[in-house]
Parts: structure tokens; C-alpha cells; sequence
């Protein structure tokens, strides 16, 4: 009998979000799911890392009942950590992070604790997704997901990830039967223009609240922005190797040996 694949499961809104339990539910009928994710939202956390506090895993009970659920007082990268070299007694074979509440496709990987989880398992050579559906919205409806979800990771099972490669996954907010397809595509050139909501507290000290609007400055048909406005599921293909290879050449031009 073909043995089950071992399932780590993370996330950045937190372990009680929708989009968790989704992907639980989904990943329960691939293979056998641990679940390491924090105990409160950790949205727009990046890669960031606990240093200096102390850190707390506790495990869940249901009906007192140990689950193989984990909540983790630290970061989604933190969750990853934990779980690989302090819950497991084994190696995962997929890492799978989100389902995430909003986008993070084109310039929100950066800043996404999601993908950062994702990236986390890839650096340890663990094959890794992330997922995101295009709903910010605590009640969104993940019903149309379950499908890509499942299909894209039996996919990743059986044919692996190239070393050091992480799938971002984003999924746009529409039925089961609006959305076309996959698309496998490149990450869109887009930022956001961001202004600053300065207000006063009561105490006469200055605050302020980041807004801003999300620009798409990539007019290509092969990005997940197009995808997305498409009704695609958009597959990123990225990597954590920060290297701008192609400045290689032209940098060692310069006389910096002086």
C-alpha cells in the first residue's frame, strides 16, 4: 500500500480563519495533515522571525481530544520552523500555506506572510505552496478553490517542485464556473502608491494609519494580474535566491577594486 504523504499546514490569518479550515479539509483527503499556524492574525508579516521573545507551541484538544493541531504564538515563518524541526517526527512531503483571506499575487508576495511560510518550507528543500483567493473578506466563499487547491498539489506530489522553486497560487473570487482554467505565468510589475492617514491621539502624540491603492503598471498578457482579471487561477513559479543574475555581468565592469 502506497504510504500516505505527510501534509505540514500553515497560514498567516491565524489557525480558527475559514481559509485554514478549507485547506485542512482539502489536504485531509490527500494525505496526513499536521497543522502549525499562529494563534492570531499575522497578515503582512513578511519573513519575519521571532529573535526575542519567547516562543509557544501548544497542541489543540477537540472533545478532549488531541488533534494533530498546533497553535504557535510566533510568526507563519516561525510556524514553519517549529513544525519541521521541533513537531514533526518526520520530514513533510508538501508544505501548503493559506488558504489566505486576499491577494498576494505580483508585488504582495514580498510583503506576504503566506508565501513567506511557503518560502520557509522551500528553503528547507520541502516542496511548498502557497494559496490565496481574491476575498479579504473573514466570511469569504473558498468553495470554488477546493478544486484548484487539490489539483495543484496532487500535481506538486507527483512531479516535485525544481530546487529552491515555490508555487504561488492565487485564485480569483468568482464561482466554479466562472473561472477558465490555470494559467502558469509571471509575476505582474505593479506597487502601490501608499499615503499615510496622520490623525492625533487624545494625548496630543502624532499617529498614523498606511493606505494606499494598488497600481498594475504591466500591460503583458502573461502575468497573474492578467490571469486574474481573466477569471484564471494564476500559478507564480518564484524563488527565495534574491540574486539579480542578469546585473552579474555589468556590475563586475565597474572598477570596484580600488
Amino acid at each position: 500500500m502506497t504510504k500516505r504523504p505527510l501534509i505540514l499546514v500553515t497560514n498567516d490569518d491565524g489557525i480558527n480563519a475559514p481559509g485554514i479550515r478549507t485547506l485542512i479539509a482539502v489536504m485531509d483527503t490527500i494525505g496526513d495533515v499536521v497543522v502549525v499556524a499562529p494563534d492570531s492574525p499575522q497578515s503582512g508579516m513578511g519573513h519575519a522571525i521571532t529573535l526575542d521573545a519567547t516562543l509557544y507551541v501548544e497542541r489543540l484538544t477537540k472533545n478532549g481530544v488531541k488533534t494533530n493541531e498546533y497553535s504557535c504564538s510566533g510568526t507563519p515563518a516561525d510556524c514553519v520552523k517549529l513544525g519541521i524541526k521541533e513537531v514533526l517526527d518526520r520530514r513533510p512531503d508538501i508544505c501548503v500555506s493559506g488558504i489566505n483571506h486576499g491577494s498576494n499575487s505580483s508585488i504582495n508576495v514580498i510583503y506576504s506572510g503566506t508565501m513567506s511560510a511557503a518560502l520557509e518550507a522551500g528553503i528547507e528543500g520541502i516542496p511548498s505552496i502557497g494559496f490565496s483567493l481574491l476575498d479579504y473578506s473573514w466570511n469569504a466563499n473558498f468553495e470554488a478553490s477546493k478544486k484548484y487547491v487539490k489539483l495543484i498539489t496532487e500535481n506538486v506530489l507527483k512531479h516535485g517542485l525544481a530546487d529552491g522553486v515555490v508555487l504561488n497560487v492565487n485564485i480569483p473570487n468568482v464561482s466554479e464556473k466562472e473561472i477558465k482554467g490555470i494559467k502558469v505565468c509571471r509575476q505582474a510589475k505593479a506597487n502601490w502608491e501608499e499615503k499615510f492617514d496622520k490623525r492625533v491621539s487624545p494625548q496630543g502624540r502624532d499617529y498614523y494609519w498606511l493606505s494606499g491603492k494598488f497600481v498594475n503598471l504591466d500591460h503583458g498578457e502573461d502575468t497573474d494580474e492578467w490571469a486574474l482579471a481573466h477569471n484564471y487561477v494564476a500559478v507564480v513559479p518564484v524563488q527565495f535566491d534574491l540574486t539579480a543574475h542578469h546585473s552579474i555581468q555589468n556590475l563586475n565592469t565597474w572598477n570596484l577594486n580600488d
